[in-house]
């Protein structure tokens, strides 16, 4: 079934409420993200929504395999809901004012057969249709959710042609992001968010693509060592949100965020201006032998994003790269696309088109040694925010 959509009025105030490109915002916790104060997150609180910020997002990538032996197939997942408060609609009296949009997007890579679905939906928040609760982590919007459990996260997705129940698991600690959470985003201290991630995340369930049920799981950081195959699989959680996040000269970013083999975990991450150039970076390494200890973080300038390889899009005609030398103080690597095509038009939800995808991450000696997500927006048209 199709995604029902908002009337195109109420689409137009959430654009003129600054949510169109949802999935740049993202949102601050008690009080707005800002990077000349000391953030304190208290969980499992800030697992939570939290609605008085602009925008936030819950975000989880992973891969596995399905099957064994010749008929092993390697698949990537992409689960996002994003939420974003209309501030037009607050002092409203109306129960109908639609006072938060929740909107979600779902992708499936399928690496051996080239294949990539995707899928999204939105809502305003109510009436039984779409909550973000400030509990803890439970995002609903109709029949695609996103909650936190007993320490274990459950994703259920049920899209057009392919549909998703996971579970997660926690192998390691949480990464904070930047410095205690708050990560810097542009010159100015507003330009911050408060983020964390969930690297080298365990799951099981089942995908379901045009009606072939295909059960899938991931050992994550559980059994991390030099034999662990891309097959063995791994998911990742970020949770992000701010009042203020780019940079008025912004007009995109680049992010990965990858799960090493050997238990590692790599961000890294660039927000660009119209031509090209870097206006901030970061990111950030933790080490497999740490995994208690907190992540390094990447200062200004530390973090270099070369293209190396390009694809340009048939249904957009946007040209992404789809291959990049990361140059980190982690490390330098090879971000390198399992299928070009994996752009996603999030026009009827969001109103973004941009690239999101599976890669494999090679080092310096051209070894592949982890797997992960890449995020490149901005390249269809500039995100206004």
């Amino acid at each position: 079934m199709r995604p029902r959509l908002l009337p195109d009025q109420v689409r137009r105030a959430l654009l003129l409420a600054g949510i169109g490109a949802g999935l740049a915002g993202t949102v601050a916790a008690q009080s707005p993200a800002d990077a000349t104060k000391s953030p304190r997150l208290n969980f499992p609180r800030d697992f939570a929504s939290h609605p008085q910020s602009r925008n936030e997002w819950w975000y989880i990538t992973g891969h596995g395999s399905s099957g064994t032996g010749s008929r092993s197939r390697d698949y990537g997942f992409q689960i996002t809901f994003f939420r974003s408060r209309v501030e037009p609609t607050q002092q409203m009296a109306s129960r109908f004012a639609a006072r938060q949009l929740l909107f979600a997007h779902a992708a499936i890579t399928d690496i051996q057969g080239k294949r990539f679905w995707h899928d999204q939906r939105i809502a305003r928040a109510g009436f039984g249709i779409a909550q973000a609760s400030e509990a803890d982590t439970s995002v609903v919007l109709r029949d695609w959710s996103l909650e936190r459990s007993n320490g274990m996260y459950v994703a259920r997705i049920a899209a057009q042609d392919f549909a998703m129940q996971l579970s997660f698991s926690e192998t390691q600690p949480l990464v904070l992001q930047g410095v205690n959470g708050l990560s810097r985003k542009g010159p100015e201290p507003q330009q911050a968010s408060f983020y964390y991630s969930k690297p080298q995340l365990a799951f099981d369930g089942v995908i379901h693509i045009q009606g072939q049920r295909l059960p899938l799981v991931g050992a994550g950081g559980a059994s991390a060592n030099a034999d662990f195959r891309p097959g063995d699989g791994a998911a990742w959680l970020d949770h992000e949100w701010s009042d203020s996040f780019m940079h008025p000269l912004a007009v995109g970013w680049d992010w990965i965020g990858m799960n090493l083999f050997d238990g590692s975990a790599l961000t890294a991450f660039r927000l660009r201006d119209k031509s090209g150039a870097p206006l901030w970076d970061g990111g950030s390494y933790r080490h497999p032998g740490r995994v208690g200890a907190a992540a390094s973080t990447f200062e200004r300038g530390g973090t270099i994003f070369q293209a190396l390889r390009f694809w340009k899009s048939s249904l957009t005609q946007a040209t992404y790269p789809v291959e990049w030398l990361v140059r980190t103080p982690g490390g330098d690597y090879r971000a390198r696309a399992v299928l070009d095509d994996q752009e996603l038009d999030s026009r009827g939800s969001t109103g973004a088109v941009y690239w999101e995808g599976l890669c494999d991450l090679f080092d310096g000696t051209q070894r592949r040694v982890g797997r992960g997500y890449l995020e490149m927006t901005g390249y269809a048209k500039p995100l206004v925010l």
